[in-house]
């Protein structure tokens, strides 16, 4: 089973990248075929080489321009040979030098997981984001276990797939196109973990540091449940999550106003294909901890 791993650079993080590509070149029995996609940026020079000895190689290509995270990573996809594909930050790295072996392994014996979600650890010792692991529950980070979700810079996915099932939404550009994903992987019959054996490390930043993190965000979540709820759930989703940002974000004006901006534009504009899931889909995502009204 050959294994791929695409990450994505802006070009502007050269010795991160360089860390990025040295941690899948020199895993052990890995032979991991990397693929850098520069979205909108030229790749930069990275000195990581295989190991003498492996058949890992490094590829490279550049896109015109920046088309956000979902639309770079379908474009790394279509050039890798992997039966799996890893997605990997450009500032993060795997912890282990056998996280492709355990994930190949993985892959190999169980036909119906299409997705490993990695444990992600800070590296300077700080306790995680909660958001890391992709469960209602949080709990016990090094506890895995069935998830709904995953994060798409620390996993490992079963190519064909994700092909069958049309990739990731690229209109989305920036959020939940992870979860527009796994739910159409659900509702397929496929399986999607959170493996706390598999470790990246990734520095610990919010997710709010993206400039229209709040815009994008809620748009998305419309687009989401647009896409893939029945109407009934679709209505329940989206006023949970009315109710929760109001909630949280009461404090911040300006957030509140651009999430609520994103918001009605998802509502006017064009989500993208329509595939509501199946009402027993819903149920099995009950079964799992997560309803997809959360």
């Amino acid at each position: 089973m050959k294994i791929s791993c695409v990450i994505l650079t802006m070009g502007n993080r050269v010795a991160e990248l360089n860390r990025a590509v040295e941690s899948a070149l020199n895993q052990v029995d890995g032979d991991v075929e990397v693929v850098i996609v520069g979205n909108g940026a030229d790749v930069p020079g990275v000195s990581a080489t295989p190991p003498e000895g492996s058949a890992a190689v490094v590829k490279s290509i550049r896109l015109d321009q920046n088309t956000g995270i979902p639309a770079g990573r379908n474009r790394g996809v279509e050039e890798c040979s992997g039966d799996v594909v890893l997605f990997l930050d450009d500032d993060g790295w795997y912890a282990s030098q056998k996280v492709v072996a355990h994930v190949r392994d993985r892959f190999a014996t169980e036909p119906d997981l299409a997705v490993i979600s990695f444990r992600v650890m800070d590296p300077d010792g700080g306790t995680g984001q909660r958001r890391h692991v992709p469960r209602l529950r949080a709990g016990d980070p090094q506890r895995s276990s069935p998830v709904t979700t995953f994060l798409g810079g620390a996993s490992a996915i079963r190519r064909s797939a994700f092909l069958q099932v049309g990739g990731l939404p690229e209109r989305f550009f920036y959020a939940h196109e992870e979860t527009d994903l796994a739910w159409r992987l659900l509702g397929e019959g496929y399986r999607i973990e959170y493996d706390a054996e598999t470790v990246m490390y990734h520095p610990q930043v919010p997710p709010t540091r993206h400039t229209e993190f709040y815009r994008l965000n809620a748009r998305n979540r419309v687009w989401l449940a647009r896409r893939n709820l029945p109407w009934p759930l679709a209505f329940l989703y989206l006023t949970n999550w009315v109710v929760l940002t109001i909630v949280r974000e009461r404090a911040s004006g300006g957030a509140l106003k651009a999430w609520f901006s994103g918001f009605f534009e998802g509502l006017r504009t064009p989500a993208g294909e329509r595939r509501p899931m199946a009402w027993r889909t819903a149920w099995r995502m009950v079964k799992l901890g997560r309803p997809p009204i959360v």
